[in-house]
């Protein structure tokens, strides 16, 4: 890629921006550590019958086991299934060895998880002639250090270096040069664009959006009518076009989890059930970035689509995933009796901070 020239598509001076993300990352470590768990499906998380699939290894993927997936369907799924608790501190330290890697390359980098982070290459500190050399090199350096593969996308911006990264795993680096981009967003699905959930992607599908010529062919006045201000965005990426800056030193304001259902539902016990694998999740997350949170937030979306959230803020840090998950299901409570189904349910923490050594010795009364 050459970094001088204009891409084309506006008079922002093109990037050069590397995704890596980190092939079935939970899982691999385990495999890397146990030889025992090499080849066989394997799945991170919970245990066999309550709890979420964290990380599937590529051998589960195979069955259909998928994270955020109740550990009681994979099972299901593949009756050979190996759970293994996960071990936040080894990712927390191969993320860390991860982190090192790039940091010789840039200090333009910004994380999305323990897993994966945006890279800003459009000038790299050893000087290497282009952003495939240099993920070429980070993917070598990574396997080489960790025993671990990187699969990494190469693009002019963030969407399409996202994009880039995921369409050969696992094991992939894949680029999308300017001259590729335009043509290779009309053909993409329209599933697999950043920011387009179930949900979405069901309302463009009734809308006759497939994919992203068929984005690409809707106004932004149609598109703002239909998504409100998410509309300005699918417009842009629809035409290869992502602004966004790599942003070093992000802070995460908050952690949310939320699943769509294939029926819409209105009864309090489903709803509770439901909850459950996004109370796992949105607790796993905030164990892997030690971080406590003082706020619960429960967000529902109905068959119209129209959405409410309700949220506590409590006096101290909540203390354990029992903590949240009582919270969570008081506001559910509260939110009865219901007018119309739910079709999708989430939960969230923010007002997040690192933890205190006061935390640990103040506890909630959990009847709220």
């Amino acid at each position: 890629m050459v970094a001088s020239k204009g891409c084309g598509f506006n008079s922002t001076p093109m990037r050069k921006i590397i995704h890596i993300d980190m092939d079935a990352f939970y899982a691999s470590v385990e495999q890397r550590d146990d030889p025992s768990l090499r080849d066989r499906p394997l799945a991170v998380g919970g245990s066999r019958e309550r709890g979420v699939v964290m990380a599937a290894s590529y051998e589960a993927r195979r069955f259909g086991v998928r994270s955020a997936m109740p550990s009681a369907t994979a099972r299901r799924l593949c009756p050979d299934l190996v759970f293994v608790r996960p071990r936040f501190d080894a990712y927390k330290a191969v993320s860390a060895e991860i982190r090192a890697v790039f940091e010789e390359h840039t200090p333009l980098i910004e994380p999305v998880a323990l897993d994966e982070a945006y890279l800003d290459v459009t000038e790299n500190l050893k000087g290497l002639p282009t952003a495939t050399e240099v993920a070429k090199d980070i993917r070598a350096t990574i396997l080489a250090r960790t025993g671990l593969v990187a699969s990494a996308g190469v693009s002019y911006n963030k969407f399409l270096a996202k994009v880039a990264s995921d369409h050969r795993k696992p094991d992939a680096l894949f680029v999308i040069t300017p001259a590729m981009g335009p043509g290779f967003v009309e053909a993409l699905p329209i599933g697999q664009f950043r920011g387009v959930g179930p949900a979405i992607e069901a309302k463009m599908r009734r809308l006759g959006i497939q994919t992203g010529a068929d984005l690409k062919a809707r106004s932004l006045d149609e598109l703002r009518a239909a998504f409100g201000s998410a509309g300005d965005y699918y417009h842009s990426v629809a035409r290869g076009i992502d602004e966004r800056l790599v942003r070093a030193h992000r802070e995460r304001k908050s952690i949310g989890a939320e699943t769509t259902f294939s029926q819409d539902t209105s009864e309090y016990a489903v709803l509770a059930e439901r909850l459950q694998p996004c109370i796992d999740k949105v607790w796993a997350v905030a164990t892997a970035k030690a971080v406590v949170a003082r706020t619960v937030t429960l967000k529902l979306k109905f068959s119209d689509f129209a959405q409410i959230t309700r949220a506590r803020s409590l006096p101290v840090a909540l203390a354990d995933r029992a903590t949240l998950e009582g919270v969570s299901l008081s506001l559910l409570r509260e939110a009865f009796p219901l007018r119309r189904s739910v079709r999708l349910i989430g939960a969230a923490l923010s007002s997040l901070q690192a933890p205190s050594a006061d935390d640990d010795a103040r506890q909630l009364d959990l009847s709220l």
